[in-house]
């Protein structure tokens, strides 16, 4: 954004009255500004705005490339294929908002904001990307085995997600990673339709029935490894293994020295959250020798934190394990595979940094080089057989082909003070308070900001006792604050911040954002033409104060946002999105204020007139659905309503048959209108509320829609 312009000189303020020969004033010269311009209003305007300019402002090309750009029409476009993405693929996601929200008299699905949109196409081209990068990796440096990735399911369990990335890996034997007893269930199914060589690679803490459960994924010829991440859980694996026939294939995950300093480096190092300390690997490996298993020990799995900054650590903690894997190869372990956990970075600021949570210092290839060479280095010193390279590269598979889209729905502005002369004039009656006007209207007069910003907070500061004591009214002190406010205005002091209330919930569409300060991109998808004539935050629905975003972005605690039509009514609709969370957002979210989940539909490439087609779409969660979430039992609750508005009803009692009628018609109008509450979703409604009735409500919140084989968009009920 150009500087804002601000008055820097000595000026004589217009509309105030005042002695004409410069001395400080009396009784009846108080000065009240006749109807001043602020200077934030002030913006440079000599250079035409266009889509490029947005690009720059809000970082597009850092951090969305290759997937987003601003196209020409000012709306931002995802690029379904990356850099292989042809002009005429490109979807605009403002037409994608439209062809959802619109009524479905019109052509549209009629769902409601917010909005997550999924891209599978993305998703593909991100699993195909970081394939082809350890290919090209393992090919020109002579690495003697392959690549074999996993996808953890924590990072986003959605069924279509995790089916897409089974289907989109088969070619590739990309498989999956699982911590709980519920992911390994959800994963053994979705392999079942993926390649039979895919690693399910278990991690987490295990009981029996965990166990059990892998070494059944074994039974039903799925390719199961058992990490312990615990000395004990060997033992389980050692007994259950014997009482079901079945062979194990075991994993150690290892504690390394090897330290990432950041945020998301907290579980690694000799003091994380899980992995064997070498003491407890060669206990491991000693009863696992003792038992005539040693054989089963075939994977080394170490985690050196997510989002992993450069490539100079990350080798550092690579070359460590490949150390300990060859020291497992030299005591008869059977070893085959060294997993590398997750930390494959994504850039959320587009900084392209390596001091930074929010920034990495690599591209795709450059991780995949670097995991390549450290392995091969320390095998190829030690003699030993290169292994098979697994990660668990979560975040950077799933984040870009996720959108969340939101509206904003009114902005309040800062407020205008306007003060009357009459209210004012007892500053100039009491010594104090007029030794602090006078203090005052000599800085204005000489433009002394310092000095101006100094005596404003003491007349305020005064004001205020004085209204706590009694003294002053309240049109008095509102007086004051018109004063005070225009005075910063004239210095370019005062804060021209908005606050741009949106139709969304922090705490259950961005938790990370709540919770550890994660930020994200977030950008207008449309109007980035046009030039951001305002600056903003922008603060949820729920009743709390945490439920706000004011930090962006590049280190900004503010967002360069339009104007709203109309205060965000009737005028026109002012849409936002907050791209890269497509990991951990859906899974942490919770029901704070019971707002529950947004719609959320599935968006394919295709050559249609609109390059895209929908090919799923689901309502966001109804009350009664985040009702029952938390133990509620909506039915009972409408009837215990209802059965209330019958005894208001009869206690109201009309005495003629007219009056009856009225009474029956008011208690239909009541309870349809509670109906429809229980199957409506929680966030505001920014259309016109159509008559429906409970049934209808009813299907649509259980059904969902999908794509008929004739390219059609039906619905289906669950």
């Amino acid at each position: 954004m150009p500087a804002l312009a601000y008055v820097d000189t000595p000026f004589v303020p217009t509309g105030y009255a005042f002695s004409g020969d410069g001395s400080l004033p009396t009784a009846g010269d108080v000065f009240m500004p006749a109807s001043p311009t602020s200077a934030a209003a002030v913006v440079d305007s000599s250079c035409r705005w266009s889509s490029s300019r947005s690009s720059s402002l809000y970082r597009i090309d850092g951090w969305g490339a290759p997937y987003f750009i601003a196209n020409s029409s000012g709306n931002i476009s995802v690029r379904p294929h990356g850099s292989e993405t042809l002009p005429h693929q490109e979807i605009d996601l403002l037409k994608i908002v439209k062809k959802v929200t619109d009524p479905k008299s019109s052509g549209g699905l009629g769902l409601q904001l917010p909005l997550i949109v999924r891209f599978p196409d993305v998703l593909k081209n991100r699993l195909e990307c970081l394939q082809s990068a350890f290919d090209f990796a393992i090919q020109s440096q002579g690495y003697n085995s392959h690549y074999q990735g996993v996808y953890p399911v924590k990072c986003n369990q959605d069924r279509f997600v995790v089916e897409d990335i089974v289907k989109f890996g088969s070619p590739f034997r990309f498989g999956l990673e699982a911590g709980s007893k519920p992911e390994i269930l959800l994963a053994m199914s979705c392999l079942c339709k993926g390649n039979p060589d895919a690693f399910l690679v278990c991690n987490g803490f295990k009981d029996a029935e965990y166990i059990s459960l892998a070494l059944l994924g074994r039974k039903l010829a799925l390719n199961t490894m058992i990490v312990l991440e615990q000395e004990e859980e060997l033992d389980l694996v050692i007994d259950l293994s014997q009482k079901m026939n079945v062979r194990p294939v075991i994993g150690l995950r290892a504690k390394l020295r090897t330290k990432h300093a950041g945020h998301f480096g907290s579980t690694s190092g000799e003091k994380g959250k899980f992995g064997l300390t070498t003491t407890q690997i060669v206990r491991v490996v000693r009863k696992l020798s003792q038992s005539g298993m040693l054989d089963c020990l075939q994977l080394l799995h170490f985690h050196i934190g997510s989002q992993i900054p450069s490539t100079a650590l990350l080798s550092g903690g690579v070359a460590e394990a490949a150390q300990l894997y060859c020291e497992l190869v030299r005591l008869g372990a059977h070893m085959k595979v060294i997993d590398i956990g997750g930390g494959l970075g994504i850039d959320y600021d587009g900084s392209k940094s390596g001091e930074s949570d929010l920034s990495v210092a690599y591209t795709l290839e450059e991780y995949a080089q670097a995991v390549v060479a450290s392995v091969r280095f320390v095998c190829d010193r030690r003699s030993v057989k290169h292994p098979v390279i697994c990660s668990e590269s979560g975040r950077a598979i799933v984040s870009h082909h996720s959108v969340l889209i939101f509206e904003a729905v009114s902005a309040v502005k800062p407020m205008a003070h306007h003060a009357n002369p009459d209210d004012i004039q007892f500053l100039l009656d009491g010594e104090e308070a007029r030794a602090k006007y006078e203090d005052l209207y000599a800085a204005v007069m000489r433009g002394d900001h310092e000095s101006c910003l100094l005596y404003v907070d003491q007349l305020k500061q005064g004001c205020v006792e004085g209204f706590k004591d009694g003294v002053l009214s309240i049109e008095q002190l509102a007086s004051v604050d018109g004063l005070c406010e225009w005075v910063l205005n004239a210095i370019g002091a005062a804060d021209p911040v908005q606050t741009y209330n949106i139709n969304l919930s922090v705490f259950t569409s961005i938790p990370d954002l709540w919770g550890i300060d994660q930020l994200f991109p977030i950008v207008p998808i449309h109007k980035l033409d046009q030039r951001p004539g305002a600056r903003g935050i922008l603060s949820d629905l729920t009743c709390d104060s945490d439920g706000k975003i004011d930090k962006f972005i590049g280190g900004e605690t503010s967002l360069p946002l339009h104007e709203l039509d109309n205060n965000g009514g009737g005028g026109g609709r002012y849409f936002l999105g907050m791209f890269l969370g497509g990991a951990y957002e859906e899974a942490l979210g919770g029901v704070h204020n019971l707002f529950g989940g947004p719609s959320v539909v599935r968006v394919s490439q295709s050559d249609g007139p609109h390059s895209f087609a929908v090919t799923r779409a689901v309502p966001g969660q109804s009350s009664a659905d985040v009702l029952r979430a938390v133990q509620h039992e909506p039915e009972l609750m409408f009837q215990t309503l209802k059965h209330r508005a019958e005894e208001v009803m009869q206690t109201k009692g009309g005495s003629d048959e007219g009056e009856e009628e009225e009474d029956d018609d008011e208690f239909n109008n009541v309870a349809a209108c509670l109906d429809r509450s229980f199957h409506n979703m929680p966030y505001l409604a920014t259309e016109p509320a159509s008559p429906c009735n409970s049934l209808s409500a009813a299907i649509s919140n259980l059904g969902f829609y999908y794509c008929d084989e004739d390219g059609g968009f039906d619905y289906l009920s669950a």
